[in-house]
């Protein structure tokens, strides 16, 4: 029986209140926010749920196997199980190395998205009276543009009264030109357009388009 308190409070039998839900946190065993796991790329190893699977490559006799068998052969060689092809019946597998196989294949991805990357086309601009180092910074930076793959369009600024030296502006391209031959190649002689004197050069190599 309760012992009567002051205050007219009596305190429950059994030493103290307990926590609604008996005491325990997140009932049911949630422990916050769900992350699903990110799935693999590839099946691999145990993952590999088939009873059969097709073994191709050159370190096998291709065939067909069960999947426990081609799981042995991968263990004994030291590498990974890989199911490449998961559509065909039954599924496509290699004995490979898979973190190097992963790793061959970002590399190959990355080459193909460099080779297919889009040109620019960068802009060099100069003035009849361009003196020798400003001249020579200028080369520098095209040849640069050039081995990156991108075309480059050199320009002359002909402004007020220097429209009457049309002569030095086109013999400064043709100069242009010839300290670019190595990596680069004018697709047509310097013309005017409007006030400026244009030549347009593509990377050695590369067919004109």
């Amino acid at each position: 029986m309760a012992v009567p308190q002051k205050g007219g409070f009596n305190r429950p039998p059994g030493g103290g209140f307990k926590k609604p839900g008996g005491g325990g946190f997140n009932k049911g065993g949630y422990r916050g926010r769900f992350v699903p796991r990110k799935e693999a790329e590839h099946r691999i190893n145990h993952f590999i749920r088939v009873p059969q699977v097709r073994l191709v490559g050159e370190n096998v006799e291709v065939g067909i196997y069960s999947t426990q068998d081609a799981l042995k052969m991968a263990v004994e060689q030291g590498l990974d199980l890989v199911e490449i092809s998961p559509q065909v019946d039954p599924p496509v597998c290699k004995i490979i190395d898979y973190n190097k196989f992963l790793y061959d294949k970002k590399k190959k991805e990355k080459e193909m998205k460099a080779k297919s990357k889009v040109s620019e086309v960068k802009e060099i601009r100069f003035t009849p009276n361009t003196d020798d180092h400003d001249f020579d910074f200028k080369a520098k930076h095209a040849e640069s543009f050039l081995k990156d793959g991108n075309k480059v369009k050199a320009y002359v600024q002909f402004k007020g009264r220097a429209i009457q030296f049309q002569d030095r502006g086109q013999l400064l391209l043709l100069k242009f030109a010839e300290r670019l031959a190595e990596v680069g190649v004018l697709e047509s002689l310097p013309k005017m357009e409007g006030r400026r004197m244009l030549a347009m050069f593509a990377p050695k190599g590369k067919k004109k388009q």
